[in-house]
């Protein structure tokens, strides 16, 4: 039975939020993500292979090497997520723009 995984435990894991920064700017083979970590190549390629699973990179092969790419549209599936915990961030802060403002008036 094949583990389903899902975008939100990708995340979840410091390196593959790196990987995932690295490929904001281009698109690079294992070895070139591998390079910018201190862990085993095996271990970076573990972590590409959830983010693949996850449908958040894709791989495309050219000639001998393969080249991994963020998948941007599936990113905004966590932008859509956040986006409701933004809404109340922005009251609460909001509410306390006006706390401070009522505390400043009735200091003075």
């Amino acid at each position: 039975m094949k583990l389903r995984r899902d975008i939100f435990q990708a995340i979840s894991d410091p390196t593959r939020r790196a990987i995932l920064v690295l490929l904001t700017s281009q698109a690079m083979t294992a070895g070139a993500i591998a390079e910018n970590f201190d862990a085993a190549r095996p271990t970076i390629s573990k972590h590409i292979q959830i983010l693949n699973e996850c449908d958040l990179v894709e791989a495309n092969q050219q000639g001998r090497e393969i080249y991994y790419q963020l998948k941007i549209e599936k990113m905004k599936e966590i932008d859509v997520w956040l986006e409701q915990f933004r809404k109340i961030w922005e009251t609460r802060f909001d509410q306390l723009d006006t706390l401070l403002s009522t505390l400043k008036k009735n200091k003075q």
